[in-house]
């Protein structure tokens, strides 16, 4: 039975990438599918053969040159890595609060927490345009109340796109961190006040660290979906917004470069997935019997 595991990641993750990955070494054509060489199955292992012959690196060469590409990638793991910033101090407090909770109102609160999700996607980012354009609700709001003079341009602009984020994420934040902060041992709270320890102190000391897997847990399901965004920068952010997603959309179906946006795809897996797995096995190290410095005699 360990071996479907093993194909389910085969057929639908290594598959699916070692397919971009030869897009990538191709050159783009006006043909279906826009690229060439395309393998002729027919003739064998001679056509596999010969279309490998025909491979090249030059639109990874070009991205090197471009640096639009980079431009977008940068602005996408800055704008990522802020709106993950921001998730965590939103999200952590809530999380926390709920998992001190009474258990029967912790069920409430972890439905309130996922109730988003019975909705479409697509409209809650539209609710979002009502909400943050000039004569939104928000801006009549704060006209109305007269703390603003004239109305806010939040709308096309990175705070709407942070806002975006930090909202449509917001669960997967919190979630992670609530499954990690409700099995923590409360004792160890009491032990820690006992011994001198203010409620910040203890807090900081104790429930910080022991809360460590939730958010890295959090961090790695928001972050590396927000880098390779699309729909919220394209609807909040505008049209000068720099975003990974948009410049992949952009050579897909725009210009229909499909080995030059596959190049930049799997520039992407790599840039993501290489520190991730730096992070894990780190993390495996720190966490293994005997680490942390600890010698045998106590």
């Amino acid at each position: 039975m360990r071996i479907w595991p093993f194909a389910w990641l085969v057929v639908f993750f290594a598959l699916p990438c070692l397919l971009v990955l030869r897009i990538s070494l191709s050159e783009v054509a006006t043909a279906q599918p826009p690229y060439r060489p395309v393998i002729d199955w027919s003739a064998g292992l001679d056509g596999v053969l010969a279309a490998a012959a025909e491979l090249s690196l030059d639109n990874f060469r070009l991205l090197l040159d471009d640096g639009l590409y980079w431009q977008s990638a940068l602005s996408s793991v800055r704008l990522a890595a802020t709106a993950t910033l921001l998730l965590l101090v939103v999200g952590y407090p809530m999380a926390h609060a709920a998992a001190r909770l009474a258990k029967r109102w912790r069920e409430i609160v972890v439905i309130l927490i996922v109730l988003p999700f019975w909705t479409s996607f697509l409209i809650r980012v539209y609710a979002w345009i009502g909400i943050l354009k000039p004569e939104g609700l928000l801006n009549t709001a704060l006209l109305k109340v007269g703390i603003i003079a004239a109305p806010l341009e939040i709308l096309n602009t990175e705070t709407a796109i942070l806002i975006g984020l930090v909202y449509s994420y917001l669960p997967f934040m919190v979630l992670p961190l609530y499954a990690t902060l409700e099995k923590l041992d409360g004792t160890l709270i009491e032990a820690a006040q006992d011994l001198g320890a203010t409620p910040t102190k203890a807090f900081w000391a104790v429930t910080v660290p022991l809360s460590w897997p939730g958010i890295v847990a959090g961090t790695l399901l928001c972050f590396i979906p927000m880098v390779g965004e699309f729909v919220i920068p394209d609807l909040l952010g505008g049209s000068e917004t720099l975003m990974i997603g948009r410049t992949l959309w952009s050579e897909f179906f725009g210009n229909r470069d499909w080995p030059l946006a596959s190049a930049v795809a799997v520039v992407l897996l790599v840039l993501l997935v290489g520190p991730i797995v730096v992070f894990r096995e780190l993390e495996a190290r720190r966490s293994a019997p005997g680490a942390g410095g600890r010698t045998g005699g106590s």
